[in-house]
């Protein structure tokens, strides 16, 4: 089996490659290619790969190209995880908006559009190579905003699915507060990506089983301070709503708060910056063949294990078949959003596709915001597609973390001035 990484020159390609080192049973890698523009990274990465590889006796090739359309040649699978412009850009996405009073963040509100409109019309052209080279290729995206971006390569009829770590995350440290394996944990997992909700926690009897018992009202209370810390949102919310929100739910749910914090201390861009040049230095030592303890600082924890687990089952490598949750086509799972909305939910997952899993209705408090938060991604894409102001101005006046007028025509300037070099219609 060939599977290829494109963006595989990131700092972070080393959990993934960890992940497929540990969980070769599930998934039996024959070629691994990392596929990145920036070849010095690329080839200093492939060389941590062949170590981690090697010391784990698993066989697989590592290979390497600046050419994508040559990398992804016979790929069964492709993961996306690639950042146009950079940390730079991330850095500048979760700047300018704190000039207008706004959350500056990568993934939502008016930095979340921007990468949005730089990524979309990139990861299509990817994915027309893909396809052009392997039309049964799976691509599995990881790259941020992925509701926005598993819309867009849906829409054009790719066979693709996003994939998220909050599901996961979530999984395993309820996992450990119950004192069980994290597969006897099922979540009732419902949203888009980063607006999500945890409406119940199942305990099964053993993985995979159904029934099970419902433990969510003995976690909020025996362990609601560890949850409500991890989230920083106030526990008697937490406790009065009986659900636990993605911690993403913050920029909406405190966002005020949060914009003063994030004057405060400055970007995570930056932040991230530092730790990437000390994991490239690290990177470099040869005697290096395990992913460091600081990789745990970059983010994207446990995602190694989810990709192995959704591509496992969309290969069919292991002979079995799970529930996953996904990012993946709304086809009326929750009635009151259009059929070509991607949702986040759980999801039967196989080589013949995913489908989402029935949804309880959706509570109104919640509902609101999806539809909302749908409705803006809808116009996000259609920006990222089309280009022009006035669709870059509707995208922001649609989102529940903007709203005015005069904010979004502020934000808009300052988005393409920013962003003029990564969008072609500017």
């Amino acid at each position: 089996m060939k599977l290829a990484i494109v963006g595989g020159g990131s700092t972070y390609t080393p959990e993934l490659i960890d992940g497929f080192a540990r969980l070769r049973d599930t998934l039996p890698i024959g070629e691994l290619v990392l596929i990145d523009p920036a070849a010095d990274r690329l080839e200093l990465i492939a060389g941590l790969a062949r170590r981690i590889f090697a010391r784990q006796g698993h066989p697989a090739a590592v290979t390497t190209t600046t050419d994508v359309t040559a990398g992804v040649q016979g790929a069964d699978a492709v993961l996306l995880q690639l950042r146009v412009g950079g940390q730079a850009a991330r850095d500048r996405d979760e700047t300018w908006p704190l000039e207008c009073g706004c959350v500056g963040q990568e993934t939502t509100g008016a930095g979340g559009l921007a990468k949005a409109l730089r990524t979309v019309p990139v990861v299509l052209d990817i994915a027309e190579r893909v396809r052009r080279a392997n039309p049964d290729a799976w691509i599995v995206d990881f790259t941020n905003p992925v509701g926005i971006v598993t819309r867009a390569l849906q829409t054009a009829g790719h066979r693709a699915v996003g994939l998220c770590n909050v599901a996961i995350g979530f999984q395993r440290r309820f996992a450990a507060h119950l004192g069980v394996a994290p597969e006897l944990v099922r979540l009732d997992h419902v949203g888009l990506n980063h607006l999500t909700w945890e409406r119940g926690v199942t305990l099964l009897d053993a993985p995979g089983a159904a029934g099970g018992r419902e433990v969510l009202p003995e976690l909020l209370a025996a362990h609601g301070e560890a949850i409500a810390a991890d989230l920083h949102l106030p526990l008697p919310v937490i406790r009065r709503l009986g659900v636990v929100p993605s911690y993403y739910l913050r920029y909406f749910y405190q966002h005020d708060l949060v914009v003063e914090e994030l004057r405060a201390k400055g970007s995570r861009a930056a932040e991230v910056a530092a730790i990437e040049k000390q994991l490239l230095e690290l990177y470099a030592d040869p005697a290096l063949d395990t992913k460091p303890e600081l990789l745990g600082r970059r983010g994207g924890a446990f995602y190694s294990e989810a990709a192995v687990q959704l591509i496992g089952a969309l290969l069919g490598t292991d002979g079995t078949t799970g529930v996953q949750v996904v990012n993946t086509r709304n086809d009326g799972i929750l009635p009151f959003l259009p059929d070509d909305a991607v949702i986040e939910v759980p999801a039967e997952v196989d080589p013949q596709g995913v489908r989402p899993l029935p949804q309880r209705p959706v509570e109104p408090l919640y509902a609101g915001l999806i539809a909302a938060v749908t409705s803006y991604e809808q116009l996000a894409l259609d920006a990222a597609l089309h280009g022009g102001r006035d669709r870059v101005f509707d995208a922001l006046l649609a989102h529940p973390l903007i709203g005015q007028i005069d904010l979004a025509d502020r934000l808009t300037d300052r988005l393409i001035a920013h962003n003029r070099a990564h969008l072609a219609w500017a």
